[in-house]
Formats: structure tokens, sequence, C-alpha cells
């Protein structure tokens, strides 16, 4: 199963794509798509779109997992990650595919165990149970990674549970 995760944000967008076989994890890439903070929002719409695109086309996932957008008290910040999540939705809505979304919470739990993780364990985490080398960069990447391990232990979890 191939599983392709997106940190949402307009500024800097978290991506991942893992494979799962069996209970093994593989990293198959990570990084962020990033927008000048200058350019207009329809324009870094657009910028991501075409990034997530790419990713689409070039790992044809099974799943496209994302973060749950968590309502703080910077609407702004909000409003901009309830965008990102929109071109995510958009670009897996034409292409049929399935889409689930995590809260910070569950990936925390997911990934170390304890849903109230600091920040640092999770990416210690991540970096260990995908045997890499060092810790993922940019956060947003090992974020996106995070999603996706998140989605790959709940979808074996719901494997069991199939009549």
């Amino acid at each position: 199963m191939t599983i392709l995760g997106f940190d949402p944000g307009t500024a800097t967008m978290g991506y991942a794509a893992i494979e799962k076989d069996g209970n093994r994890f593989r990293a198959l890439d990570y990084g962020a798509l990033i927008t000048p903070k200058e350019m207009p929002a329809p324009e870094r719409l657009l910028k991501l779109r075409e990034g997530i695109l790419e990713f689409l086309n070039h790992y044809q996932p099974d799943v496209v997992v994302t973060e749950q957008l968590f309502f703080s008290a910077n609407r702004k910040t909000a409003v901009q990650v309830a965008r990102a999540i929109g071109v995510v939705l958009l670009s897996v809505a034409e292409r049929d595919l399935p889409w689930h979304e995590y809260s910070p919470m569950q990936v925390k739990q997911a990934v170390t165990g304890y849903g109230g993780a600091e920040k640092k364990q999770v990416q210690l985490m991540v970096q260990r149970l995908l045997s890499l080398s060092s810790i993922p960069k940019p956060d947003d990447a090992a974020d996106a990674l995070a999603l996706c391990i998140c989605h790959a232990n709940h979808s074996g979890i719901r494997q069991m549970l199939k009549p």
C-alpha cells in the first residue's frame, strides 16, 4: 500500500510518501512545497496544486491523508490552512482516491503511543520507524511522514475488524 500524506499550509506544505508492506514501513519520499510569501494567494494555491498533482501522478497512492484542521486563536492561519486542505481535497477528488484526516493527537498516539507527545518525540519515532539516518527536515515533512504512519497503523486495525 502506498500512502501519500500532506501537512497542509500555504507557505509550507509538508509531503511524504511511504510504502506499507505488512508491518513494515518504507519512506519513498518526503519534503516540503514552499511558496513565496509575496506571491498572491491564488498563485500560491496553484503552485501547491501543481506540486500535489506531480506527487499523485508519480506515486499513484492507494490513499491520501492530511492533518485535521486545528482551530487556534490565529484565524488568518486557520483560513490559509483550510485553503491548502481544499487544494489537496480537490486533487484527491479528481482522481477518486480515498482520503482520511487525523487530528494531531491521533497522529502522536499512533507514532509514539502517547497523544500528548512533544514534537521532538514524534520526530525521533518517525526517524526510528522508517530507519532514517536523521530526523526528517523540515518539520512539515516529518509531520507528513507521521501522518502516513498514523494511517498505516489505523488501516491495519480496520483490516482486522472487517467481517
